[in-house]
């Protein structure tokens, strides 16, 4: 492998043969867009603004709710620009941004997602020890540390993806800098590359989904033993839209990244990374809000709040 590439952008395919539909769909996923936006920036706006919701859980739900807000405008903005023109030009440079940030915010969202199931197993599990465990630094130092853990763990791989070589082979057949169709494009042999991308997914997935089961059966047997059917379904709700939120990523990002053919179904890819970061981010927001009962009840004073205030 030598250093460097003889090419300065990248073409992506998006998805060809789709033609007539470019209108509709570029339509359907600027409004989810948008409400993606709408629906997080409210989630981070709504706690911040209520006393009743500054505890721990809200505050990695806010920091869930950024990344979200980033996660998607790494990705799409560039795939609506597949529908509107022929030919979808990203620069070198640029397409390294987008491929390290959108693995950078996922990995993080993996990790906070981790640290939520966590902070669901004291609430249940040690309720009475839980405020004296679970101290706003301790919270502020989770949260961070998922942040540079991600950060970490995406950056040197993106920096070994830079040295790659590609040639004249700048067609990526996606519609984001994903790392299977770089991988695909390079002209260098790439399997070291591979073998520290499948170790850093093995350690971020399947590790916090393993911590997040294991978080789950302590807290599921302690609901199960408490004797009141209120008690049981209250306790249930407390963890119901995280664990809702973490059975959608999970499932979907399983399918794509750990399947023997990971590389080369990119069709199937293709499909299941709009599940990912078109869907997922949208209906984040909506679980929670529809789950939960203090959001709601803050959402609706808000609203009077705001109805009054324009009177």
């Amino acid at each position: 492998m030598r250093n460097g590439t003889s090419i300065t952008e990248f073409i992506l395919l998006g998805f060809p043969g789709i033609e007539g539909l470019q209108t509709p769909l570029f339509i359907l996923i600027f409004l989810i867009y948008i409400l993606t936006l709408a629906g997080n920036g409210l989630i981070i706006a709504t706690v911040w603004a209520e006393p009743r919701l500054q505890i721990p859980m809200y505050f990695f739900l806010c920091n869930l709710a950024f990344l979200e807000i980033w996660y998607t405008t790494t990705v799409l903005p560039k795939l609506l620009e597949t529908f509107v023109v022929t030919r979808t030009v990203i620069c070198f440079p640029c397409c390294l941004l987008q491929a390290f940030f959108h693995f950078f915010l996922g990995t993080t969202e993996f990790l906070i997602l981790a640290i939520m199931s966590f902070d669901c197993y004291l609430a249940i599990c040690k309720p009475l020890s839980y405020p004296s465990i679970m101290t706003s630094k301790l919270r502020l130092q989770l949260a961070l540390s998922s942040w540079v853990a991600g950060f970490t763990i995406v950056f040197g791989q993106t920096v070994l993806f830079s040295k790659l070589p590609f040639g004249d082979n700048n067609v990526i057949n996606h519609f984001y800098c994903d790392v299977g169709p770089i991988l695909k494009a390079a002209c260098a042999d790439t399997s070291i590359l591979e073998l520290l991308g499948l170790l850093a997914t093995i350690l971020v997935i399947p590790g916090s989904l393993l911590f997040t089961m294991i978080s789950y059966i302590y807290i599921l047997s302690t609901i199960l033993r408490i004797p009141s059917p209120t008690g049981r379904q209250k306790a249930f709700s407390t963890c119901g839209s995280h664990l809702t939120v973490v059975s959608l990523l999970y499932g979907a990002v399983l399918f794509m990244y750990l399947r023997p053919t990971a590389h080369s179904s990119f069709k199937v890819n293709k499909v299941v990374s709009v599940l990912n970061t078109v869907l997922t981010p949208l209906l984040n927001p909506f679980i929670y809000t529809i789950r939960n009962k203090e959001v709601k009840e803050a959402l609706k004073r808000a609203m009077m709040c705001a109805r009054f205030g324009s009177t």
